[in-house]
């Protein structure tokens, strides 16, 4: 669901960006920044967006380095707008706004073949190159955001913290399985950090409409520097799962997992490094096994900004949902380790 349905932008707000009032329509979509389509005074098609309190404001320049650089190269991305007194965002009443560029696609909420699975590895190692030579020190730096101890040691304090939990006999069981997971993680190999999106679930790529093709990268907040592995394990895990996270019938798929590592490969022939083809698989594994300790913490401490409740009856039982999702696909995926591993290993060999 999105955040503050009810919200409705100031009008200090549009005139700051000249939008025009009558144009605005909320998108459904926009978790964590409440969003809406809009066209200026001039006919063009925009986005507005309220920035959540999370991220601070500087996070505009970083988006704005960024998509500038991208821009330069000739690839398709978001532009923020700046306002008419030429400011990359306008605060008013303790919210920050903006306004970014529209680009005319579709989102997905989870692939349907290994052939959208293969342009989603395509975009983004395009926009990996593409930020590879970019000399920026990010504003908001995300320290830390794929620290998987730190997330595991979160779910043993929360199952110590709140014994008293109603649903402590359902969320227990989980937890078992996310830490018997855990314990078996193989180590990660050594890398250096690049630039990398943060966030790239499927949701965060826009698609032509109608057809196969990946346009580019949205929702840029998350823009940091980790290494590739982490971030390629966080895609992988998203789109080799044709369901969505809180479905029962979530599952690692590896044939989309053989197409996203192909397109991958194939738009940025010998940028990756021995070591970094190496981590993906276990990269993959790890980024769920994280997140479902995550949303398991969670399930116990009532956290989840935007639960559904039209299908859930509190954040904790989405919050379960999604646990045993993760759970699904690590368990999947943790047998299909080996062939991953040849799958990358080829990729890298097509690459010499």
């Amino acid at each position: 669901m999105a955040a503050h349905p009810t919200l409705v932008p100031p009008l200090a707000v549009l005139s700051a960006f000249d939008l025009a009032v009558e144009s605005l329509v909320r998108a459904t979509s926009g978790l964590i920044n409440p969003t809406w389509f809009a066209f200026s005074n001039r006919g063009t098609a925009l986005v507005l967006q309220r920035l959540n309190p999370i991220f601070p404001a500087t996070v505009n320049v970083d988006i704005a380095a960024v998509t500038e650089h991208l821009a330069r190269k000739g690839l398709l991305t978001p532009r923020l707008v700046p306002s008419l007194d030429g400011a990359l965002w306008f605060e008013h009443e303790d919210a920050v706004w903006r306004v970014l560029t529209r680009i005319d696609g579709v989102c997905r909420d989870a692939l349907e073949s290994p052939a959208q699975a293969r342009e989603a590895g395509r975009i983004l190692a395009e926009f990996h190159r593409g930020v590879s030579d970019l000399d920026h020190t990010f504003k908001h730096a995300r320290l830390g955001v794929h620290d998987t101890a730190r997330h595991l040691r979160g779910l043993h304090d929360a199952l110590v913290e709140h014994r008293g939990h109603r649903d402590i006999r359902s969320i227990e069981p989980l937890a078992e399985r996310v830490l018997t997971l855990a314990a078996a993680l193989p180590p990660l190999p050594a890398s250096s950090d690049r630039i990398v999106h943060g966030d790239p679930k499927i949701s965060n790529l826009m698609f032509a409409h109608d057809r196969d093709h990946a346009l580019c990268l949205i929702d840029l907040d998350t823009l940091t520097r980790m290494p590739v592995a982490l971030e390629l394990g966080d895609a992988l895990r998203s789109w080799c799962n044709p369901a969505t996270e809180d479905a029962l019938s979530a599952r690692f798929v590896r044939p989309f997992f053989e197409a996203a590592v192909a397109g991958y490969a194939e738009a940025a022939p010998g940028f990756l490094a021995p070591a970094e083809w190496q981590a993906i698989p276990a990269g993959t594994l790890t980024i769920t096994v994280e997140l479902a300790a995550r949303f398991c913490a969670d399930a116990l401490r009532e956290r989840y900004f935007g639960w559904d409740n039209r299908r859930y009856p509190s954040a904790s039982a989405h919050n379960q949902a999604r646990t045993r999702g993760q759970l699904q696909v690590a368990e999947s995926l943790k047998v299909e380790q080996g062939a991953l591993e040849e799958t990358t290993a080829r990729a890298f060999r097509h690459e010499e």
